[in-house]
């Protein structure tokens, strides 16, 4: 500070920065997320003709819009997966679980979830899983509480 001037002459002004907007779901997002409260899934097909779960606007491939919505699983495959050990706070289970990549049947991709199966020995790809819904829904992710290991014959 020069001339003299004291600390409190110093002009100050609050910096707020916000975002007072929300942004729609759209028709494709909207689906998916309204199948998940319905107990549902929602893929769609792309240019190519494979089904992409979740569903994306534009086709990762061709860059093309895309609008043909296709009901798959809820039942899948595990493609791959990862077993977590000490789960943190955040996670959705409070207690050992597994990352999956779940191919829904009708599906040609693999979306990623927790998977509540108890012990690393019991996780392997190519498994078959279901999803646990949660008693209340709403149109969220979340929705799916986990999935879990499908009843064998």
């Amino acid at each position: 500070m020069s001339d003299g001037a004291a600390a409190d002459d110093v002009l100050r002004a609050p910096l707020v920065i916000e975002y007072p907007f929300r942004r729609t779901t759209g028709p494709v997002i909207g689906a998916f997320l309204t199948g998940l409260r319905e107990q549902v899934l929602i893929g769609i097909r792309g240019a190519d003709g494979r089904v992409i779960v979740p569903p994306v606007e534009y086709d990762p491939v061709t860059s093309e819009d895309l609008t043909e919505l296709v009901e798959v699983g809820p039942a899948g495959e595990v493609t791959t997966w990862a077993w977590v050990t000490d789960p943190h706070p955040k996670h959705p289970l409070d207690r050992p679980f597994a990352w999956v990549l779940v191919r829904p049947d009708g599906a040609d991709t693999a979306m990623l979830h927790a998977l509540d199966a108890g012990s690393p020995e019991a996780v392997r790809t190519g498994m078959r899983v279901a999803p646990r819904w949660r008693a209340e829904r709403e149109g969220a992710i979340t929705d799916i509480e986990c999935f879990v290991p499908e009843a064998g014959p």
